[in-house]
């Protein structure tokens, strides 16, 4: 397959992976805020448990930067938290395959491939920093492209996860 070639049968991959929807955005669409870290900080009890998680994470500066090496990525939704980090692993995984090189994948929360991480990685080949360890603001991102997204209140409430790729 050439380089050049649609990104658009990853859409369909993703489907099939269990998205609930995916869709190709320009890499300039992504939104970070430096407050985005805080919230992992001050409220989850990951923060400087995991490797894919802050303060091991890109931080916001680092994410701007690396985003400006990227032309377009894959924005996948799922409404189950567990299968979006394997979702975008997987993508990521077919997209440099077919001659991406570039192809990266971030996922949503806290990694769960392991209950305690070790030194180093045991699942390098899957583990994925979220989104938002990185600083993106996912609300902003998903809504900016069309997709749903809200703040959970209940556990009545639908939960939309977010995972995407990056690819050029």
């Amino acid at each position: 397959m050439r380089k050049t070639a649609k990104l658009g049968k990853y859409i369909a991959s993703a489907i099939k992976l269990g998205a609930r929807d995916a869709k190709v955005i320009p890499a300039r669409g992504v939104r970070i805020g430096d407050w985005v870290r805080l919230k992992c900080k001050f409220g989850c009890g990951g923060y400087g448990r995991r490797l894919c998680c802050p303060p091991n994470s890109p931080a916001p500066g680092e994410t701007r930067e690396m985003l400006k090496g990227y032309s377009r990525a894959l924005l996948v939704h799922s409404t189950k938290q567990e299968k979006i980090g394997t979702m975008v692993a997987a993508l990521e995984r077919e997209i440099f395959l077919d001659g991406f090189y570039k192809a990266f994948a971030m996922g949503a929360g806290p990694c769960r491939l392991c209950e305690e991480c070790a030194e180093f990685c045991r699942h390098p080949a899957q583990a994925r920093p979220a989104m938002e360890a990185c600083g993106i603001d996912v609300y902003a991102t998903a809504r900016r492209h069309g997709f749903t997204i809200e703040v959970v209140r209940t556990h009545q409430d639908p939960q939309h996860y977010y995972g995407m790729v990056l690819v050029d």
